[in-house]
């Protein structure tokens, strides 16, 4: 199925991976939002599970392993053109995780990748919606 213009939402899985109180994140290095910051993720397989594409997707951006935890929420993403016609739409289902091995390093869409401590999400652009849920599954420690 293509990305822009889809003719149907496409299923992305996020993973909220916490080492301590650091937030691991990864700059997107395609769009929608490429060059920002992320939460790390991607397409769900025909035949995968949602947990087992987060980690996958996990491994596969960053390098890092994690124990997945409870489902955070349920986002919708929906980027738009000048006529009002839907370029992307995604269902970004998030999860949180807690690191078990490995040091960040880019890969897969990532175009970088690296743990933040809390005092320095402010300072990023993040979306607002991954604000929320990165808040949301902080809260549920």
């Amino acid at each position: 199925m293509k990305r822009d213009y889809p003719e149907a939402p496409i299923i992305g899985v996020g993973i909220v991976c916490f080492r301590g109180d650091d937030l691991l994140l990864i700059e997107r290095g395609k769009p929608p939002r490429a060059g920002s910051w992320s939460l790390p993720g991607g397409r769900q397989k025909l035949g995968e599970t949602v947990r087992a594409c987060a980690l996958r997707e996990l491994v596969q951006e960053t390098g890092v392993k994690a124990a997945i935890g409870a489902l955070v929420d349920v986002v919708d993403s929906m980027t738009r053109d000048e006529e009002g016609g839907l370029i992307y739409h995604y269902t970004l289902v998030d999860f949180r995780a807690d690191w078990v091995s490995g040091d960040p390093r880019a890969g897969g869409d990532a175009a970088d990748a690296r743990w933040f401590a809390p005092d320095q999400l402010a300072k990023l652009d993040l979306w607002e919606e991954t604000r929320r849920v990165v808040e949301l599954a902080r809260s549920m420690a």
